[in-house]
């Protein structure tokens, strides 16, 4: 497992929760104790465009700070799936986070779709022809479902549950069929100390391992997770670990 980061995440690019100041911190502590860093380099514009129309890119660009950011969270992406593709199981330690970044609109803290980028380059280069999405977020990543809602060759699902039986249950479900790649929108605020209230750590352990387990057995062992939603920085960390855990006891 290797978490892909970079220091100008820690960044305040935005006046919204997720580019508080010191919302990582103690994720990376916590992280940086049990796996390698790698670090990321900037997306292009071109791949950007991949997903998103040039009037959203143009859009963003006229925050040149939050943009500069945007691409590198991007770029993070980028380079989990890149490692995912070698075998190697990556978590992309990224801000700002991108599920309800649509081809031409984004909301909800998010300015660019990394994971959406990240998959649609793989298939776009051949690499890849089938891949699963599964968004462990609270909130429905709207703009990962618009963007591949005319690709059928990319499945999104995200998981739903009103207890932490049924959501653990509705991801079994999930996790069926065969692709050659799994990626995770691994948003983390659905805990219990949380916006959602619901999930406790060792649930992100069991969701993992599910996760990593199928990604063995169906998914030629490809596997990657990006940051989404998380604004307890107090538990963000100890949650991403368990799930990191669990993907490679998988």
């Amino acid at each position: 497992m290797k978490v892909v980061f970079h220091e100008r995440y820690k960044e305040v690019y935005a006046s919204d929760p997720a580019a508080a100041a010191g919302r990582l911190d103690l994720m990376v502590e916590e992280l940086a104790q049990s796996f390698p860093f790698v670090e990321p380099r900037p997306a292009t514009d071109d791949d950007v465009l991949l997903v998103h129309t040039p009037r959203h890119l143009e859009r963003v660009k006229k925050r040149p700070h939050t943009y500069e950011i945007a691409l590198l969270a991007v770029g993070g992406a980028i380079l989990a799936s890149d490692l995912a593709m070698r075998g190697e199981k990556a978590f992309g330690l990224l801000r700002p986070p991108g599920h309800h970044a649509s081809p031409d609109s984004s909301w909800g803290f998010c300015w660019f779709n990394n994971i959406a980028v990240a998959v649609e380059r793989l298939r776009r280069r051949g690499e890849i022809n089938r891949a699963l999405i599964i968004d462990i977020d609270l909130h429905y990543g709207d703009g990962t479902a618009n963007i591949f809602a005319g690709v059928p060759e990319v499945t999104y699902h995200h998981v739903e549950g009103i207890s932490r039986e049924r959501f653990l249950r509705d991801l079994e479900l999930t996790c069926r069929g065969e692709f050659d790649l799994v990626a995770i929108s691994a948003g983390f605020d659905r805990h219990e100390a949380d916006w959602g209230r619901l999930l406790k750590t060792e649930d992100y352990e069991a969701a993992g391992k599910m996760i990593g387990t199928f990604a063995r057995e169906k998914c030629r062992g490809r596997v990657f997770a990006v940051l989404e939603g998380g604004y307890n920085s107090d538990v963000l960390g100890k949650n991403a670990l368990a799930l990191l855990k669990g993907l490679e006891q998988g």
